[in-house]
């Protein structure tokens, strides 16, 4: 996903949202219809599509493109329904557990895993793993990202102060501290801190895992205002509180990646995906950042992972064509053709071991390839704390209710960080909000 996505919750069914083409039946279908976020990479796909897949398969391909928070009430409209207007959909991590469940998907094992050229087992297992209930797989990734802490390397050297390549929090915040103002007006860190279920509990979230909390124990009770779930979050909002951006309770993945960039912060902890702006040809601090895996404090990795993935609807009317559009779609001669026609900085990576293998985007991606590759394939979907969870997510906990009760417990957070309420008052409340939740999945 691009991350700035991430913190945009499901709203509500939308209509009037675009249409798709006509449609044929399965065998033999000539055309596909695709419904997809407007990201920068789905738009690269959209110019390409016409150009290579079309010419080489014939068949035409119908796009709608939304922007995140539309798409996502789209495609729950169209899964839940089964309408079958359309046939591939971009889909998350977030969403495929529970869509699979209810029988919204078509398995791909049997199709996209063994289309010719295709390579399931070249797929980062982390990805694979998140995107297959029940043993099968039911989306292939379009792109993916984990996260890592960025730091200014020129700061850190004035500064006198080093990071190990796998800080602990408390390295981080004693860190923090020490370049606080090294150069003016500059702060020690950039922690997201403005409400959503993606905006500040993607980071948060994976502070609680690595402090040994959890948002549910294996069965279902909430553990929001648990011990461990409190320490980590008074010591996320008590760092970006005495050393943190201006602003913090509402900065986003967008105000951070500024803030880094305008040399307003020496660090921030986020998305992988990041590195790409950070190192862009205009980007002023090119060459400038260092990247080291996500502090951990009781784990022995605390990163995050999220994908873009594209998913089969179940009852969609072109299930042949659907399946070579993805097969197409996520596989490496796609990526290849991205990156000879459009830059290897452009191609949607973080889901196939062979692209970190690949010269021409090592060339292109140096600074940062090889600490993401390793970001992604260290994390474990299903076991991302020091206890068992009744459901699997790292940033997220994969249940519908989860994006509308973490988006409201994450605005008493972010009160906290604005200093309105304690961390204590703000969890207490959203033990509450969870334990509703908690209770509709005991005994299932």
């Amino acid at each position: 996903m691009v991350a700035t996505g991430l913190g945009l919750v499901t709203a509500l069914a939308l209509t009037g949202c675009g249409g798709a083409g006509g449609s044929s039946a399965s065998g033999g279908s000539k055309e596909v219809n695709v419904l997809m976020v407007n990201n920068p990479q789905m738009i690269d796909l959209q110019k390409l599509a016409k150009s290579d897949f079309t010419k080489e398969t014939g068949i035409k391909v119908n796009f709608t493109t939304l922007p995140e928070d539309d798409v996502r009430a789209k495609i729950s409209q169209e899964f839940s329904a089964q309408a079958g207007q359309y046939d591939v959909a971009s889909l998350s991590n977030y969403e495929v557990p529970s869509y699979a469940k209810n029988g919204w998907l078509s398995p791909l094992d049997d199709t996209v895993a063994k289309s010719k050229g295709f390579d399931q087992s070249d797929i980062l297992k982390p990805m694979t793993q998140a995107l297959t209930v029940g043993g099968k797989v039911y989306a292939e990734p379009f792109y993916g990202e984990s996260s890592f802490l960025m730091y200014r390397k020129d700061v850190f050297q004035k500064a006198g102060v080093t990071l190990p390549d796998q800080p602990t929090w408390q390295q981080v915040a004693d860190a923090a501290a020490k370049v606080d103002g090294v150069q003016p007006g500059m702060k020690g860190i950039c922690l997201r801190g403005q409400p959503g279920w993606g905006q500040v509990f993607a980071p948060l979230t994976t502070v609680v895992n690595t402090f040994g909390g959890t948002w549910f124990d294996k069965d279902w009770n909430a553990q929001v205002n648990s011990p461990e779930f409190v320490k980590a979050t008074q010591f996320y909002v008590d760092l970006v509180k005495a050393h943190g951006e201006s602003g913090a309770a509402q900065a986003g993945f967008t105000e951070c990646l500024n803030d880094l960039t305008q040399g307003k912060v020496a660090m921030w902890y986020d998305a992988t995906s990041a590195a790409g702006s950070l190192e862009a040809d205009d980007s002023p601090v090119k060459g400038k950042i260092g990247y080291v895996a996500a502090p951990v404090d009781q784990t022995k990795e605390s990163g995050w992972l999220y994908t873009w993935a594209w998913g089969i609807e179940k009852a969609g009317k072109n299930q042949d064509a659907a399946a070579k559009f993805v097969a197409w779609a996520s596989s490496k001669k796609y990526e290849d053709l991205v990156g000879k026609k459009l830059g290897w900085s452009r191609v949607p990576a973080g889901k196939r071991a062979s692209t970190y293998e690949n010269t021409d985007y090592q060339n292109a991606t140096q600074a940062f390839y090889k600490q993401t590759q390793t970001a992604i394939e260290s994390v474990d979907p299903n076991n991302p704390g020091v206890q068992k969870r009744p459901a699997a997510g790292i940033q997220f906990v994969a249940i519908p209710e989860f994006a509308d009760m973490a988006t409201q417990v994450s605005q008493e957070v972010s009160s906290a960080i604005a200093g309105k309420e304690t961390v204590q008052q703000a969890l207490d409340k959203g033990q509450k909000l969870a334990q509703k939740v908690g209770d509709k999945y005991k005994g299932k």
